[in-house]
């Protein structure tokens, strides 16, 4: 009996232990790295920022990070000690969780510029931003310098222990003809449908032989420029299969009033599937896998929507 307590006693310990150390690794201004890079001071800083002050920061866009989960966050700025108008500002968000933390730095990239940093990174002249677990952490400097954004990113990097990987359905989505550093992730009314809730969208191209033509043609002085119009592929997710055949029907129904309703189903995608068109995007095939609605719109080649749509539900889990 008294074997058993030890071993209850020493299983309690090494989880009070374990919280501690989680309590201490999630205190967001200890984030903020005192090892920086020679020449440079902490000038100001850090200051930390909740639910309630964080309009006081970042009065325009603190609406957009509270639809992401925001939880806290802490800024600090570093100042060049020979040059003191050289400044960098620091900020790193507590978004609560990995998706979420995707989700604001998937709103911020606008291009795919990747620096290596954390589960994926945006580095250019005077701006980085990456994101790793449930941080969300921007850098901007007043002169250009992408190596030291990149070296002060490195550090902020390494003090990150969260081990969460990146969200699961960034994977699903197909690399043929897909835009690099397009997926977004939208917490609510995904392609503007609050019935659709929150899910992840991706751009892409059409065919591969498309864009070669189209690219040529662009070239060609005497000819008029073409271009291959970009399309999306979409994932919405639900509680559950019930919540998601729900939006499916509501999906279908707005189509109705409000677009275009085709008789034909999509092959292969049958039953609960319906081709369209939506009144503001274009062409639209929808279908249901377990708790996700997944669609393609804005294909002009319904056969560009169809294959990219078939390889996407070939990849969901």
């Amino acid at each position: 009996m008294d074997h058993k307590r030890l071993i209850i006693l020493s299983v309690l310990i090494l989880l009070f232990m374990g919280r501690v150390a989680f309590s201490r690794e999630i205190a967001v201004d200890s984030l903020i790295p005192k090892d920086i890079p020679e020449g440079w001071a902490l000038m100001e800083g850090p200051q930390v920022y909740t639910k309630k002050t964080l309009f006081e920061h970042i009065d325009g866009q603190a609406e957009l990070f509270f639809k992401y989960g925001f939880q806290k966050s802490a800024f600090a700025i570093y100042q060049n000690k020979k040059s003191p108008e050289n400044q960098i500002e620091l900020d790193i968000y507590d978004m609560g969780n990995v998706v979420q933390a995707f989700g604001i730095f998937s709103r911020f990239r606008n291009e795919d510029r990747p620096g290596g940093i954390g589960l994926d990174s945006y580095l250019d002249d005077r701006s980085v931003f990456f994101y790793k677990g449930k941080y969300f952490v921007m850098l901007y400097a007043t002169e250009s310098n992408p190596p030291l954004l990149r070296q002060w990113s490195i550090i902020i990097s390494s003090k990150i222990v969260d081990p969460s990987p990146p969200p699961k359905e960034i994977g699903y989505f197909p690399q043929n003809g897909l835009k690099p550093g397009s997926i977004q992730y939208f917490s609510e009314g995904l392609l503007g449908h609050q019935f659709l809730k929150r899910g992840f969208r991706g751009t892409y191209l059409g065919k591969e032989e498309d864009k070669v033509k189209a690219e040529a043609e662009a070239e060609d002085k005497d000819r008029t420029k073409t271009e291959v119009k970009e399309f999306h592929l979409f994932i919405a997710i639900f509680r559950n299969a019930q919540e998601a055949t729900s939006a499916l029907r509501i999906y279908r129904d707005y189509l109705t009033q409000k677009g275009k309703i085709y008789l034909d189903r999509p092959i292969g995608l049958e039953p609960h599937s319906f081709r369209g068109e939506d009144p503001y995007q274009g062409q639209i095939i929808v279908t249901q896998k377990g708790i996700y609605l997944l669609g393609a719109i804005g294909f002009q080649k319904a056969k560009n929507g169809e294959d990219r749509l078939t390889e996407f539900m070939k990849e969901v889990k």
